[in-house]
């Protein structure tokens, strides 16, 4: 009898070597949707095996969360005690850290959380390693440091695949796909604007999962991966960027061939550094900031002047009731009405609602009821 991993092989070996036509795309529809579930399953067992290991709960603080991503040895301590001063174990051999370690790096008035984990490998997904613990604080992460280093940096692309397996999506918008069972009427499928796929393929998709009886709603182009997470419905869509750590051990010419490598593979060019030296350590940090997406907005309090020195850091897209929110639960319950100062409105002291949406740089003042 095949083993889990050699049915995977073989399905994916199928899909690979079938070419993608109107003829076959049901079939490969199938085929993909079955792979899925395959792997679903295995990171569901792996994910739920005995062993959380201590110190991998870890409770998310401060305005954003990041989690370093990368092989064992890769830098990934020494790149934590630079960004944050935490007391994360270094040395030259694999698995130093043990467990996750957490660390704070202030930036730009905003406090950012950056998460240090053991090393992925190859499996991690399915349990390898300590994989299985590594995934879950991942899914948790506002954001991804995918850390290579000059002698592994192909290794990026293990990572990707490993997170993929695990259900994570770097990169990429959550798809706008409903898909609501019913117990009856067979597949009802709609859209709006043009979705890419068929009726057929819908079925064909669904029935792997022994749905067939549902109402599907697709707004916009999308593609059979992208209906077959939408089908699964645990998918996490993880902001995710890159670096290449160690660049002091190499020459300039090198270090170009890197980034020329890695920008035509991913489409970006990644932040070439050195913990160890603190090269390009302060462009981590402002590239972190701006990949949190975050706005300052200065609080003025009624009939006082604004706090110009230290805003309330919030990410985009924020609202005024996000702010309310982060301030006091009562802030909510208790608002009459707000009052902007900045771009976000077209004159100032501008009166506006809860849903209204907050620039970088906005002054804000919240009237409540008493």
């Amino acid at each position: 009898m095949a083993s889990v991993e050699d049915t995977i092989k073989e399905l994916e070996d199928e899909i690979k070597n079938t070419k993608y036509n109107k003829a076959t795309s049901h079939h490969i529809g199938r085929l993909k949707a079955k792979l899925a579930k395959l792997k679903d399953e295995a990171v569901t067992r792996a994910m739920a095996s005995a062993g959380g290991g201590e110190g991998y709960s870890v409770k998310k603080s401060g305005d954003g969360t990041v989690v370093l991503v990368g092989f064992p040895s890769v830098g990934k301590s020494t790149l934590l005690n630079k960004l944050t001063g935490a007391a994360s174990e270094t040395a030259n051999y694999a698995f130093t850290t043990l467990t996750v370690v957490p660390g704070a790096m202030e930036h730009k008035g905003a406090n950012i959380q950056i998460l240090d984990i053991p090393g992925l490998i190859a499996g991690a997904a399915m349990g390898k390693g300590r994989g299985k613990e590594v995934i879950a604080v991942v899914r948790g992460a506002d954001l991804i440091l995918l850390l290579g280093d000059v002698f592994n940096e192909k290794h990026i692309d293990v990572l990707i695949n490993e997170l993929y397996d695990a259900g994570i999506r770097i990169n990429k918008q959550k798809p706008d796909i409903t898909i609501k069972k019913s117990s009856n009427g067979g597949i009802r499928f709609n859209t709006v604007g043009y979705s890419g796929l068929d009726l057929e393929e819908i079925r064909a998709i669904l029935a792997e999962n022994k749905i067939v009886n549902a109402d599907v709603l697709v707004r916009g182009e999308v593609t059979q991966d992208d209906f077959i997470d939408a089908m699964f419905g645990n998918r996490m869509y993880i902001p995710a960027f890159f670096a290449i750590n160690k660049v002091d051990l190499v020459d300039e010419e090198t270090r170009q061939d890197i980034v020329k490598d890695v920008t035509k593979r991913f489409g970006r060019p990644p932040i070439m550094l050195s913990a160890y030296s603190g090269f390009n350590i302060e462009t981590l940090k402002d590239e972190i900031y701006e990949q949190l997406g975050f706005i300052r907005i200065y609080m003025k309090p009624v009939g006082g002047k604004a706090d110009m020195e230290e805003p309330l850091i919030i990410r985009k897209p924020a609202t005024v009731e996000d702010v309310c929110n982060k301030l006091h639960r009562d802030f909510v319950r208790k608002f009459r009405y707000a009052k902007v100062w900045g771009p976000s409105v077209k004159h100032d002291a501008q009166r506006v609602s809860l849903p209204h949406q907050l620039m970088d740089g906005d002054i804000l003042t919240v009237v409540t009821r008493a």
